[in-house]
């Protein structure tokens, strides 16, 4: 028997993992089942960390990971529901990549392996070659098709364009919209390339320093924050409602802000819609000069 699908896909509350001087604190992400979530953050946000906790890869000191409606991260019934692309290929290089099923199709029930290899057809991942010895962009392809053969209800991937051309990028998200018109469908999709979300993620969670800057709607997330730019004195009145101020040496500065509080600015300021990467930025800005742990 199938089991039963949920309204969530993973559920994450009061997270807190110690890695180092770094520390994922007090997270709380839900990941709407049928979506794609993009999870962006500059580099050393926690990206990867959460990622793993996700996955049950590292634990957690408190709080609470559950997948599909209740299950743990370690639980052996969630490993054939969840694809995996990582920025290394889990396979050994010394394996040629048409014999992969043989070892890891061992290890799902759901493995098809005339779909593993219909993937590696279409994608041209050349099937006699080692692992080894593929390159970047083809070392990707062949993760992707390893995590789709076993007919995967969550995809999770972490940083899979790092690297990629564009061509390779554009194949990745053709990919990824294909697997989510199945409404039961769900993707996490780890970046810190912004733009790969504007047009593909439906649900968004920015990371900033180990906490949540913010989790909503990709729409939503415009809708609520603005950039404003502006010459001369700052109006410090208006600090406390500025994220990620800088300022340059010509007196020209600019913020982000709640799009609430425009009131804070005279006529004399240029106010923009914010773009993911414009928040992605001003929140690392903000955060910096606090800023002394380093995470994967």
């Amino acid at each position: 028997m199938e089991p039963s699908l949920t309204d969530t896909a993973i559920t994450i509350r009061s997270l807190h993992r110690q890695q180092g001087a770094f520390a994922l604190r007090d997270v709380d992400v839900t990941v709407p089942t049928g979506l794609v979530t993009g999870l962006v953050g500059p580099n050393g946000a926690g990206k990867t960390t959460l990622v793993k906790t996700v996955l049950g890869l590292v634990g957690a000191e408190s709080g609470s990971v559950s997948l599909f409606g209740g299950a743990r991260p370690t639980d052996p019934v969630v490993r054939d529901r969840i694809g995996v692309v990582l920025d290394q290929v889990t396979a050994a290089p010394e394996w040629r990549v048409g014999s992969i099923g043989r070892y890891v199709g061992l290890l799902f029930d759901r493995w098809d392996d005339r779909r593993f290899r219909e993937l590696l057809d279409r994608y041209g991942v050349p099937v006699g070659n080692r692992v080894g010895g593929l390159s970047r962009g083809q070392s990707v392809k062949l993760s992707l098709a390893m995590a789709l053969a076993h007919q995967p209800d969550l995809l999770v991937l972490d940083e899979p364009s790092s690297g990629l051309d564009p061509v390779a990028r554009r194949d990745l998200a053709d990919t990824i919209r294909e697997f989510v018109l199945d409404p039961d469908h769900t993707v996490l999709f780890s970046t810190h390339i912004t733009e790969e979300l504007d047009d593909l993620a439906d649900h968004l969670v920015v990371l900033d320093a180990g906490r949540v800057a913010y989790e909503g709607g990709v729409d939503e997330l415009h809708e609520q924050f603005a950039v404003v730019r502006g010459a001369g004195p700052f109006p410090e009145v208006a600090a406390p409602s500025t994220i990620g101020l800088r300022r340059d040496g010509t007196g020209r500065w600019e913020g982000l802000i709640r799009a609430g509080d425009t009131a804070w600015f005279g006529p004399d300021v240029v106010i923009d819609q914010a773009s993911t990467d414009d928040v992605v930025v001003h929140f690392a800005e903000h955060s910096s000069p606090h800023r002394k742990e380093i995470a994967a």
